[in-house]
């Protein structure tokens, strides 16, 4: 089916990029498969992470449908723009009601973009990841593809106001190779292996970020156990 409206929305993207002078560090862009269904899994640390992660998967030519909160698609502006995207709706009190068009999505060979923090973290490290991503990679016999985001949370996150304005902010952007979800292995296994994966890429992304807070009041981007101020990780969800 032809898509009319994705398209045009990531050429408005690259133009903001390009307006912003975004610098992009991506490596990995390899390992995202050029056809068939996968499980895109990303941490959470932006608003605009989707747009990011979904940048990752361009250079294979592929166009990523995000599960995302349905108060978006209730928006006026932002929902047509969500449906037509193809983007899938989570009520988060009826969580298992996405689940049927995930699988359907990844078994006619989409990729389905995943965070499974299931919110920002604040800490900007990783919270406990849902086994959502796992249970739909076994049962649509799909590869799950780990990504980290570095950099996001300083244009837009939470309790911030958005900086749109801000040039030059680096994005770095690490995509794992693809793992395989075995369906005789737990989901809680496969979830914790997952997570170990995208802990490995973020600490490469953080290691690799070529930005510094010059100030110590603009340190409010980087995690404690780096120097920074943001707040620690809440108890249990670390």
């Amino acid at each position: 089916m032809a898509e009319f409206v994705y398209p045009p929305v990531v050429a408005t993207a690259r133009t903001m990029f390009k307006v912003l002078d975004l610098r992009f560090d991506i490596t990995g862009e390899e390992h995202v498969p050029r056809r068939g269904g996968a499980v895109l899994v990303s941490n959470h640390i932006g608003y605009l992470d989707f747009i990011f992660a979904g940048f990752a998967a361009r250079p294979a030519k592929r166009l990523v449908r995000f599960m995302a909160k349905d108060s978006i698609f209730r928006h006026r502006v932002s929902g047509p723009l969500m449906r037509a995207m193809k983007h899938i709706p989570v009520d988060r009190a009826r969580g298992d009601q996405a689940f049927a068009p995930a699988l359907e999505a990844l078994r006619s060979g989409e990729i389905v973009g995943v965070f499974p923090e299931a919110t920002i973290s604040p800490s900007f490290t990783l919270k406990k990841f849902k086994s959502g991503a796992a249970r739909m990679a076994q049962q649509a016999g799909v590869p799950l593809l780990p990504v980290a985001l570095w950099g996001t949370q300083r244009l837009w996150t939470k309790g911030r106001k958005r900086d749109l304005r801000r040039n030059h902010i680096p994005i770095t952007i690490r995509i794992g190779s693809p793992m395989e979800a075995d369906p005789d292995e737990s989901a809680a296994g496969i979830t914790d292996r997952l997570r170990e994966r995208v802990q490995h890429l973020l600490e490469a992304a953080q290691t690799a970020y070529p930005d510094k807070p010059e100030k110590p009041e603009d340190a409010w981007w980087l995690p404690a156990h780096l120097g920074g101020t943001a707040p620690p990780p809440a108890a249990g969800l670390a």
